[in-house]
């Protein structure tokens, strides 16, 4: 029997060790020689066959010892307290990549992550708003993580950096922002002024749910700086 069909979309943010543009978007080695940081997603919109997921926050901490895609990755999953068994059965199953094409985002993930940590059931706080490039999570007594737009260090203004990927794997544009994050969770780091990703993301089966355009379209991307 074929898999479900299911669709996400919404709300993606990341938080990364590396410098600010990050550097394995452009084929580039970590900063810092491995990579660490955490991932979030809120789907404003999303379904797993007649499993509604409409409003859950996803949240994961990770840690690759070098460049992700030489494997070797850690990763523990944060749901939300609030998810039903089936909600909760519904997103293991995609973020597991079973069945789906090897070049979409969660079949990369169930490849180059080699050690799952047991996921946490937590109460989870997301702030989003990828215009003012400004951003939260806050996990309690967990993970804590905020961006900032980028600042120029001389004039102190404002500085606006966007990433744009039109064969993306995960989004298409993304507004670059400083991040600070803390975790003292299974992976624990603690860092500040380091690359975070705002961007809107729409993912099914098949991988990237829409075209660039329709996505330019939908979202409103590629707008004038």
């Amino acid at each position: 029997m074929a898999d479900p069909r299911w669709h996400l979309e919404g709300k993606w943010l990341e938080y990364c060790s590396c410098d600010f543009g990050c550097p394995c978007e452009a084929m580039a080695p970590p900063t810092q020689g491995h990579c660490t940081g955490v991932v979030a997603m809120k789907i404003e919109e999303g379904h797993y066959g007649d499993v509604r997921l409409d409003g859950l926050v996803v949240v994961a901490t990770f840690f690759f010892p070098r460049a992700i895609h030489h494997g070797g990755g850690s990763m523990q999953p944060f749901l939300e307290a609030r998810t039903t068994e089936p909600q909760r059965d519904a997103l293991f199953k995609i973020l597991s990549g079973e069945g789906q094409p090897k070049h979409t985002i969660f079949s990369i993930f169930s490849v180059i992550i080699e050690h799952h940590l047991d996921p946490v059931f937590v109460e989870i706080d997301f702030d989003w708003d990828v215009n003012a490039r400004r951003a939260r999570i806050s996990i309690p007594g967990m993970v804590t993580a905020s961006a900032v737009p980028i600042r120029n260090p001389v004039t102190d203004r404002e500085e606006h950096i966007r990433t744009v990927l039109p064969e993306g794997w995960t989004f298409y544009e993304a507004e670059v922002a400083a991040g600070t994050t803390k975790s003292i969770g299974a992976i624990k780091f603690d860092m500040a002024q380091r690359h975070s990703s705002l961007a809107y993301f729409a993912l099914n089966n098949d991988g990237m749910a829409y075209s660039y355009e329709q996505a330019k379209a939908r979202y409103g991307l590629d707008r004038a700086s």
